[in-house]
């Protein structure tokens, strides 16, 4: 286009050039007794000549008058080139953990950037990495006050409360801080700390407010909130709140159907409750889904004061809800052994051993082979090899963390070694441990830089599977 526009100037020119040259003429002009006589083509030359010594004029003026503000841009531009600088080296110097130079790069950023967003975290960073608490209390406060940097103060003050051990200060935080903008990090960490607090209301509100922001998946949510179902019922049972102890337990039951410890603690209030068909219909619903010891023996007590032989029966029927589960078939064994039913407890502890592997089975199973051949053969010694072979046989199931990888006597919400929320899981010894959700401490939000990569909801226990 511009050469389009190009050739018809040109093209301008020549006409009137040629149209001058066809048709001469002359020019006279009288002014304050001045008097010129030229030509039209002399009077056009002079003319574009003035024009274009006018135009140039005109232009250096414009650029000298340019000049004090073009200075001022290049010079605000060269400073912010190295603000920027000084705070990629500062953000560089606080992953590496060196103290100094983040000061120091910190100090040349807020000196030519002023006080922005960035370079008042990266200040806060660096003094607490340096140990200077207060001055990086100092920066967080003053972050507060910027719209685009709350969100950040808010965070590293969080962690400042932790690593004091204020929960309370860190709890009230975590909520401004969820309310201008919903984190994982920040549920977590206030999900934690109300756990911690036995707030356990607050902490399913804190729970649903996750989900609904799709910040923890569906599948774990629930299981968790099993867990705080489970500890309100605790709570509703402590206070005399009966019949809200059995429906918080039955709810937890049916939320998280493999969390054991609270379909147990259903049946059993509704024992107490005199429910058995309920406590009955509780169990087998419970078996169904995860066979476990703790089961049988509420079971055992449904049927408490029926004869021997009947309870084999009993038992029967609990193990049909799993036909296939080693656990039915120790329970149906365990059985017949105390009614003196060699032989069918030999089938189910020899199904029992098939499903575990027969040529490794647990120290559970040796022990009931063990107490199998001194009932029914007393003096022919295979007991002895079965006790035995229990010394080096593979440890049972136990409640493990799966955080910490400590055994547990009995599951609880929080583990007693690593305060793990709904982290203990009914498995044996050899499995190895995957993440759950941590009470916050001095080594999370306080520790960890808020350049780093966050940390997220970790993943959650598997609970008595």
């Amino acid at each position: 286009m511009r050469r389009i526009l190009v050739l018809v100037a040109l093209a301008a020119v020549v006409i009137a050039a040629a149209t001058i040259a066809d048709y001469p003429g002359s020019v006279d002009v009288t002014w304050q007794g001045w008097e010129i006589e030229t030509s039209v083509d002399v009077l056009i030359g002079a003319a574009a000549i003035l024009a274009l010594g006018l135009w140039l004029l005109f232009s250096l003026m414009a650029k000298l008058v340019r000049l004090p503000a073009r200075f001022r841009r290049n010079r605000r531009e060269r400073r912010r080139r190295n603000g920027e600088i000084a705070l990629t080296r500062g953000m560089v110097a606080l992953a590496a953990g060196d103290a100094v130079s983040a000061q120091r790069y910190s100090g040349r950023a807020e000196a030519l950037l002023a006080r922005s967003p960035l370079t008042l975290l990266l200040a806060a960073q660096a003094a607490q990495l340096a140990g200077d608490e207060a001055a990086a209390r100092g920066r967080y406060t003053t972050l507060l006050d910027e719209k685009d940097g709350e969100f950040l103060a808010l965070r590293g003050l969080i962690g400042q409360a932790l690593k004091v051990g204020d929960s309370e200060e860190a709890a009230r935080l975590s909520r401004r801080a969820i309310g201008l903008r919903p984190s994982a990090e920040v549920f977590e960490t206030l999900f934690a700390l109300e756990i911690e607090a036995g707030r356990w209301e607050a902490a399913r509100d804190v729970l649903d407010g996750a989900v609904r922001r799709h910040l923890l998946p569906e599948a774990r949510a629930a299981h968790h909130r099993a867990v705080i179902l489970h500890e309100l019922s605790l709570a509703a049972e402590a206070a005399g709140e009966g019949r809200r102890a059995v429906s918080l337990a039955a709810n937890a039951a049916a939320v998280a159907p493999d969390l054991v410890p609270a379909a147990a603690r259903h049946a059993r209030l509704l024992i107490a409750g005199d429910k058995r068909r309920a406590a009955r219909r509780a169990v087998e619903r419970a078996w169904s889904v995860a066979p476990h010891p703790e089961l049988a023996r509420v079971w055992a007590e449904l049927g408490g004061g029926a004869p021997a032989l009947e309870l084999v029966t009993w038992f029967e029927r609990l193990a049909a809800q799993n036909p296939d589960a080693a656990e039915s078939h120790v329970a149906v064994a365990e059985a017949a052994l105390a009614a003196q039913l060699w032989g069918e407890a030999r089938r189910h502890l020899g199904l029992a051993t098939a499903t575990a592997g027969p040529d490794r089975p647990s120290r559970r199973l040796c022990l009931l082979m063990a107490r199998l051949e001194e009932g029914e053969h007393p003096q022919a010694g295979a007991a002895r090899d079965w006790l035995d072979r229990a010394l080096a046989a593979p440890a049972d199931p136990a409640y493990f963390c799966v955080r910490c990888g400590a055994e547990s006597s009995e599951w609880q919400a929080l583990c007693p070694h690593c305060r793990g929320f709904d982290s203990l899981a009914w498995r044996a010894p050899a499995v190895a441990a995957s993440g759950a959700v941590m009470l916050p401490s001095a080594g999370g939000l306080a520790a960890a830089p808020l350049f780093a990569i966050p940390n997220r909801l970790a993943s959650a226990g598997q609970s008595d599977r």
